[in-house]
């Protein structure tokens, strides 16, 4: 007797699986992150069910700041049989340093805007307005 798991999946069932909409799938097929499923003599495509775990590991990945080019070398990486963990912690390792030099690039925006928010008192025209004066680049 077949298990259910084992079972091919319409699109819609793997959707509502692995906890995505349908157009997200649609979306992921096109940009090659997941293989193009085979059809049913109906024509309805049909995916594996470790198609399920493919979705959620992209879904996570993305979670953790991986692009889509990114998640599209893990997922190529992850079949290779010359991969190595020491490959993708060098990945990992790299995305760590991206969302680092982004948390420095927030940081200091934050508080060139929290020196714009304290020259303003709100109380002037907005014609002096100090926050548009250094938006235009003439105090800043």
């Amino acid at each position: 007797m077949a298990s259910t798991k084992t079972k091919p999946f319409t699109i819609g069932r793997l959707a509502e699986e692995a906890g995505i909409n349908l157009e997200t799938v649609r979306f992921y097929e096109r940009k090659g992150l997941l293989p193009k499923p085979p059809r049913s003599s109906s024509g309805y495509r049909l995916f594996p069910s470790h198609t399920v775990q493919q979705l959620r590991f992209i879904k996570r990945a993305q979670q953790l700041g991986f692009s889509l080019s990114e998640i599209r070398e893990l997922l190529a990486l992850r079949v290779s049989p010359r991969t190595t963990s020491t490959e993708i912690r060098k990945r990992t390792e790299a995305k760590i340093a991206d969302i680092e030099a982004k948390i420095k690039s927030l940081d200091s925006m934050r508080k060139s805007l929290l020196q714009l928010a304290q020259s303003c008192c709100g109380c002037v025209p907005l014609s002096e307005c100090p926050i548009l004066e250094s938006l235009d680049g003439e105090d800043g």
